[in-house]
């Protein structure tokens, strides 16, 4: 597994990063992640925070950007992310608009194929990060999820697998990395636990229901570049469930 990446999420310290977005960059690093994700860039623009990260040895993995963002200002995504050294851009999930229907769904997979394939023809790379609702709901009686994959080309749309939600909807994320081996370079890496009122709840790594190692063998089997730690809500302060967390990753062999 050596040939794995282990990098941050920075949406799991969004209330840090409003108070200090440097300061937050710097603790990442200083906890020894290699590379970033971003959710927003603070107010930043591109030449000072690539100054930064350099600064930092962090590497831009890739930004989430909302869908009605890569529809209306995508050449300026992309301008910004290449700037900042990205190697890809993630569309980070979807409103009810864009799937009430099947018909809906379709729309969605020809639009999400055709923003990247704009964006590889720029020299990004672009995917799409699932949450649970993907295996829900259905379209021509299979996933959502596989039917955007399955509908759109595997050079224009990536996979940005989140294991976790994969998890919770009830399907293996072991076997999915196998079945997309090649086309998964991001992994959303993160635990959850189910709570006595029989609610899901995300946890630092290790103290889940997740069998995490399976899932980082089967990511270096499968060609992904990257497991990106998450976690969508911490229990104790941002920084305390990141530094458990990458303690987690460094006793499993992982960083």
């Amino acid at each position: 597994m050596s040939a794995l990446k282990v990098g941050v999420q920075m949406y799991t310290l969004r209330e840090e990063t409003a108070k200090d977005f440097v300061g937050a960059l710097r603790k990442v690093a200083a906890e020894g992640f290699a590379g970033v994700e971003f959710a927003g860039y603070g107010g930043m623009q591109a030449d000072e925070l690539k100054a930064l990260l350099d600064e930092l040895g962090l590497v831009s993995i890739a930004s989430h950007v909302g869908i009605g963002r890569l529809r209306d200002a995508l050449d300026e995504e992309i301008a910004f992310n290449k700037a900042i050294g990205s190697q890809y851009i993630i569309c980070p999930g979807l409103g009810k608009e864009y799937r009430d229907s099947e018909q809906a769904w379709k729309n969605t997979f020809a639009l999400l194929e055709e923003i990247g394939r704009k964006c590889v023809e720029q020299g990004i790379g672009f995917g799409y990060h699932n949450h649970s609702f993907e295996f829900d709901e259905k379209v021509d009686g299979a996933t959502a999820f596989d039917g955007l994959f399955g509908t759109a080309a595997a050079d224009a749309v990536k996979v940005e697998l989140d294991a976790c939600w994969a998890y919770v909807a009830g399907y293996d994320p072991v076997a999915y990395l196998d079945k997309y081996n090649g086309r998964v370079p991001l992994v959303h890496f993160k635990d959850v636990r189910r709570t006595e009122e029989d609610k899901w709840l995300t946890v630092e790594l290790g103290s889940g229901d997740v069998d995490l190692n399976a899932i980082a063998e089967a990511s270096a089997a499968a060609g992904v570049e990257w497991l990106i730690y998450e976690q969508d809500n911490t229990q104790n302060p941002p920084f305390v469930a990141l530094a458990n967390s990458m303690r987690w990753i460094k006793d499993n062999g992982l960083a």
